[in-house]
């Protein structure tokens, strides 16, 4: 189970790094948010991951024999809050610049751009 786990990490990764890598915005959000999902699934893979039994940590030195292990869970409950706020963000970022520009394509926003040194030599 932890092997088809860490190869669906993987992919993910892959897929991921392939939108980001992309001059459409949208795709580029995509990205972001599929890469947070796979961080949280590599999260949950290093949490140990057993089939068909609780995430229980043996501990003699504790009062209790067993305990879960909640560090993964925080982890992961965290990152999703963060990433819900990136990719809030970006997708606030992404609308308004095509408000703006009526594009979300990266090359066509760089030409929308003022170049300060082209004004100063038509002066």
């Amino acid at each position: 189970m932890e092997i088809l786990l860490c190869w669906l990490v993987g992919v993910l990764f892959t897929v991921s790094i392939y939108l980001l890598l992309n001059k459409n915005l949208v795709r580029v959000l995509f990205g972001i948010m599929l890469i947070g999902s796979s961080i949280n699934l590599l999260i949950f893979a290093i949490g140990h991951l057993t089939y068909n039994a609780p995430a229980f940590i043996n501990n003699p030195n504790s009062p209790s024999t067993q305990f879960a292990n909640a560090l993964p869970q925080a982890l992961i409950l965290t990152a999703i809050v963060i990433g819900f706020g990136v990719m809030t963000f970006s997708l606030i970022l992404i609308t308004k610049a095509w408000q703006e520009l009526n594009t979300v394509d990266e090359d066509k926003m760089r030409f929308t751009e003022k170049n300060p040194s082209l004004d100063q030599v038509e002066s």
